[in-house]
């Protein structure tokens, strides 16, 4: 037991990570190891033998409150892709996220594969278990992308006020699919959702979800189901939800709901009901 104030518990804070959500990403890393290890090699080599070396492409990422991190990936792309997509050669159109179209020329043919079957980030687990990353939380980002989103976006850095994951709400949408006021509307709210009182359910109902949609068991959700359903799976009743930024969130995010003929408290009741599995 680690309780609060003990010098165990504070050095996990310090490092952005609620000793609860430590223990989390500890647990399911270890316990999937035997999943994804021999997947993450097996990537690497098939790099290496349809693309050459080096089987990872590693960056500097922002990855919490400013800190950068030099983060590792399979290199699903050529060898100078960062050098001719990146947020100051790719003009900013409807999006400040830089999200590379999966038909660009831009992968290899064994990077599509990779990318196709999700597997492009799996050696990003090496970062989990380092603390660097969590297993659930927002992208990491490249620092130019950071400075389009904040210029436009000044509470875009919201969105590191935990660390940056494998997987998070965004992921459960689809990157394309969200405006940047959406994505950042719902990574932030998952980030005050972990430091207002880290729930490890929360994290659990988002990998749950995640392979879900990824295994098209389940369709993707709207960011206003997100955003619903992450307040439920972190315990919070109505009364509490609509007193956290969520409130925000549905403000940012409802114009295209209810364009679509869907009123904000009818999505809101099918999502809880689902999240709570009452429907």
């Amino acid at each position: 037991m680690n309780p609060q104030g003990s010098p165990q518990h504070d050095s996990l804070r310090s490092r952005g990570l609620p000793g609860g959500k430590r223990w989390f990403d500890l647990a399911f890393c270890l316990s999937t190891a035997v999943l994804w290890l021999p997947l993450a090699l097996t990537g690497m080599l098939a790099v290496l033998i349809g693309s050459g070396w080096p089987a990872v492409y590693v960056s500097s990422r922002v990855v919490y409150r400013g800190e950068r991190a030099r983060v590792i990936k399979l290199r699903a792309m050529v060898r100078n892709a960062a050098a001719i997509a990146n947020r100051r050669t790719v003009p900013i159109g409807s999006q400040r996220f830089l999200n590379i179209a999966p038909d660009s020329e831009l992968y290899t043919p064994v990077g599509r594969v990779i990318e196709r079957l999700y597997l492009t980030e799996i050696t990003q687990f090496f970062h989990v278990l380092t603390g660097t990353m969590s297993v659930i939380g927002n992208r990491p980002l490249p620092a130019d992308v950071v400075e389009a989103l904040s210029a436009a976006y000044p509470e875009a850095e919201e969105r590191f006020l935990t660390r940056a994951g494998l997987t998070g709400p965004a992921q459960l949408v689809g990157r394309a699919a969200l405006t940047d006021e959406e994505r950042l509307s719902i990574e932030i709210a998952y980030c005050r959702h972990c430091l207002r009182g880290y729930s490890m359910r929360l994290d659990a109902m988002i990998i749950l979800y995640t392979v879900l949609i990824l295994a098209r068991m389940r369709k993707s959700m709207t960011a206003p189901e997100v955003a619903t359903c992450m307040a439920a799976w972190a315990g919070l009743d109505e009364k509490q939800a609509h007193a956290t930024p969520r409130a925000a969130v549905h403000a940012a995010v409802m114009p295209a709901v209810v364009s679509k003929g869907r009123t904000d408290e009818a999505l809101a009741k099918e999502a809880a009901a689902e999240c709570r599995g009452e429907g």
